[in-house]
């Protein structure tokens, strides 16, 4: 199992850049996670479905 940082979701230069797609319901700081066919909110449920990879 791969530990992830919470980090690893931002790149830091002249300014903050998020690498992954935040939750609209539950705001700034709560990420997506990405699956082969959606992403998906932990917190809420909000789930994205996308074309798949």
């Amino acid at each position: 199992m791969t530990s992830i940082k919470k980090g690893d979701f931002y790149k830091v230069g002249d300014g903050i850049e998020r690498l992954k797609t935040e939750c609209p319901r539950c705001g700034p700081g709560i990420f997506l996670a990405e699956h082969k066919d959606r992403k998906s909110c932990g917190a809420c449920g909000y789930t994205e479905f996308t074309s798949g990879k």
